[in-house]
């Protein structure tokens, strides 16, 4: 086992990228990166029921958008590849073989049927279901009568009995498992393809992995895969395993629930900003020191460490996630929140997939009119949506009170005059027409700058009101006052 810290991230190609593994991910990768270590990314496809091809780049295009680089994986290649499990079958074998000839495997010839069979009765009889290791003592006849059947083995790992097993966990400390709960396991199917737990106790020795971090999902398996090392004779690494994600409710996250935006792909589409996904995501149960929670990746890779990672669930709090994503839309710069906004006004159909000059001028300014308010750039189109509409509605009851005011048609006639007069329209000429009116009318403040903004937006607040007529138009600002008057 290597000297140098040498930590994975293994998933599964069936899907998009999750924020749990999205996390297991990052806490790997910060490892690595504080302590000068390696970041492998593998493949684990033998369940190939579940394998979608698209699975595999779905994983590292949302890894790299999420900002992280890794030192080994199939699209970079590396000493100890391959790093898909398919690929690396005819590495597993002599591993089989060594637990076959040790008395630690026997080949298994049980049927699906008659394994289910043996369930139903245990469940039944009140007792945990696990196979019962008939299995472990066929004669040769029997087998020979198996094998007339055409019945293929599949490979079981015998599993000693009352053994406590107990390790150390760099999260949760001291864990112990008793042998007996566990049963004989299969860690090879009938097809000849290696279940999850053998292929990657295998794939972790010979790539050198010496600290194991992933999911509490995993955290059962553990025992499993330290009774196969201890069989093979092989280096144990360390583990540590992470706490579950829990939804706002506090329950388990289920992939199912759309209530939640759950996959990194998600936000990317929604326009959420990459480093304030990664803030968030690093805060999902780990502390840092002090109470700041903005930190670059820099600062992150710095204060990381394992011991401040709790063994308590974390719970996934969107209204954190968008606090967090608006506080970086608002420090980004201006090309780079369009950029983002753009493809969404376009989608929409607000505004043409071509741009003229003047147009990508008025986007700009659209767009800097909402940065601070956004909490992510899809937000942009109904933010922005009085621009685009013919009629404005006035649906707060403080906007029809200040319509009901008398001071109201006052204002609005006034800004009406200055605004037919005007022969530019600019930004910067707004501030002296409202000013205008104000001199002309002898009305200021609230009255003045409310009645304007409900009038053309049928809102009592909203973004700076000068910007907000400029955008309007001439045009628009006219037809508004004419229709309410």
């Amino acid at each position: 086992m290597s000297d140098h810290l040498r930590v994975r991230y293994a998933p599964s190609p069936t899907g998009q990228l999750h924020i749990g593994g999205a996390r297991t991910a990052l806490f790997n990768y910060l490892m690595a990166r504080k302590d000068g270590g390696q970041f492998i990314i593998r493949f684990e496809d033998t369940d190939q029921s579940r394998h979608i091809e698209s699975g595999v780049s779905n994983q590292l295009d949302g890894l790299k958008w999420l900002g992280l680089d890794w030192d080994e994986s199939l699209d970079i290649g590396g000493e100890y590849g391959p790093y898909r499990q398919m690929e690396r079958l005819d590495l597993y074998k002599p591993f089989v073989e060594q637990l076959l000839a040790g008395g630690h495997a026997y080949p298994c010839y049980c049927s699906e049927e008659e394994l289910e069979q043996e369930r139903a009765e245990q469940e039944a009889r009140g007792e945990m279901p696990r196979y019962s290791g008939k299995g472990r003592y066929l004669t040769a006849e029997q087998i020979a009568a198996y094998e007339a059947e055409g019945r293929k083995p599949s490979i079981r790992f015998r599993v000693p009995e009352g053994r406590l097993i107990a390790f150390k966990d760099r999260i949760r400390e001291h864990v112990e498992f008793e042998s007996d709960g566990i049963g004989d396991f299969i860690i090879v199917r009938a097809d000849g393809i290696p279940t999850y737990n053998f292929a990657v106790i295998l794939d972790d020795y010979l790539m050198k992995i010496n600290l194991v971090i992933r999911g509490e999902e995993h955290l059962s398996n553990t025992p499993r895969q330290i009774l196969m090392y201890e069989a093979l004779e092989l280096p144990i690494p360390e583990f540590a395993h992470l706490s579950i994600i829990l939804n706002p409710d506090r329950k388990k996250m289920s992939k199912r629930d759309e209530s939640i935006v759950q996959f990194i792909g998600q936000y990317r589409d929604l326009g959420y900003l990459p480093e304030a996904v990664l803030n968030f995501i690093t805060l999902l149960g780990w502390s840092p020191v002090g109470e700041e929670e903005i930190f670059t990746k820099e600062e992150i890779i710095a204060q990381f460490d394992l011991s401040r990672v709790s063994k308590s669930p974390a719970v996934f709090d969107m209204d954190k996630l968008n606090w967090m994503n608006n506080h970086y839309m608002k420090k980004t710069e201006l090309s780079r929140v369009v950029e983002l906004s753009l493809p969404h006004l376009q989608n929409a159909g607000l505004v043409p997939q071509t741009l003229s000059s003047e147009q990508e001028d008025w986007i700009n300014k659209l767009v800097g009119l909402n940065q601070d308010r956004m909490q992510y750039a899809g937000e942009i189109v109904q933010l922005s949506q009085i621009f685009f509409q013919e009629d404005v509605t006035y649906e707060e009851e403080e906007a029809k009170a200040i319509l009901a005011e008398d001071y109201a048609p006052i204002v609005l006639r006034g800004f009406l005059d200055e605004v037919e007069r005007a022969e530019a329209f600019e930004a910067e000429l707004i501030p002296a027409m409202l000013k205008a009116v104000q001199k002309a009318t002898g009305y200021k403040g609230k009255p003045l700058f409310m009645s304007i903004r409900v009038a053309l937006t049928g809102q009592t607040h909203g973004p700076d009101l000068n910007m907000t007529v400029f955008l309007l138009g001439k045009e628009k600002v006219v037809a508004r006052l004419n229709k309410l008057l």
